[in-house]
């Protein structure tokens, strides 16, 4: 079996694959404050889940969503993710969240024949995008909402895109000729289980121990960019 889970977006999502079928999946939403839950909730979601799939000797690896996404969204899944791993000495697969978002995109009734491109919200007026043009999402690019096209080399007119800032930047996006689905569409949440499918495509070889997985943040955190302007003042 396979335990995902993945935190870069606001939501906080939890899934576990048995061969080709999803045993198990939850997700949770920011708290009335707004804030993700993840500090609090993801070891419980994890534990939960774990026990309703029979145990953890029935757990062959941990993936875990690497990012892009929110910083400490990050730090939480693959610091979980390298305990668990540790622990219970359970190698991890780690998944790009933006390539999971594109997959979640094919699911999509009208995504049939059409490139797929997974967009988290970034902050700073900017995302993180990748796109799956029908052989898997390449690597994500970090840019603005009006160059995402372009950033992700071209050719994407009439793309479906989808992620959280799919909706923060839909008039943009939709300016480009591509289509967002409703705000509401399950294809605009991140989901665990397609964590759980794309670790369950990738090379054994590629399933490591803890030190080998890492976030992939793309950009410096607000401290260090703040650090680095006034060392240089």
């Amino acid at each position: 079996m396979i335990l995902g889970f993945d935190t870069a977006t606001p939501i906080t999502t939890v899934a576990i694959l048995d061969h080709e079928r999803i045993a198990s999946e939850s997700a949770r939403d920011p708290g009335p404050d707004g804030r993700p839950v993840a500090s609090r909730a993801l070891l419980a979601m994890i534990d939960a889940a774990v026990g309703e799939a029979g145990g953890w000797e029935r757990i062959a690896t941990i993936a875990v969503g690497r990012g892009p996404g929110s910083f400490t969204g990050l730090r939480i899944a693959i610091s979980t993710a390298r305990a668990l791993s540790q622990a219970r000495r359970i190698a991890v697969a780690g998944v790009d969240s933006t390539a999971a978002l594109a997959a979640g995109l094919g699911e999509h009734p009208e995504a049939a024949a059409r490139e797929r491109i997974g967009v988290v919200d970034a902050r700073r007026g900017e995302v993180f995008a990748a796109v799956d043009r029908g052989a898997g999402a390449g690597e994500p690019v970090v840019c603005a909402p009006g160059d995402v096209l372009e950033a992700l080399g071209g050719g994407l007119e009439g793309a479906m895109a989808a992620g959280d800032g799919a909706i923060r930047f839909r008039s943009e996006i939709e300016a480009l000729g591509c289509t967002v689905p409703a705000d509401a569409d399950p294809a605009n949440r991140l989901s665990a289980r397609q964590i759980c499918l794309l670790a369950a495509k990738m090379d054994p070889g590629r399933a490591l121990f803890p030190a080998g997985v890492t976030p992939k943040y793309m950009r410096l955190p607000d401290a260090e960019r703040w650090l680095e302007r006034n060392d240089g003042s």
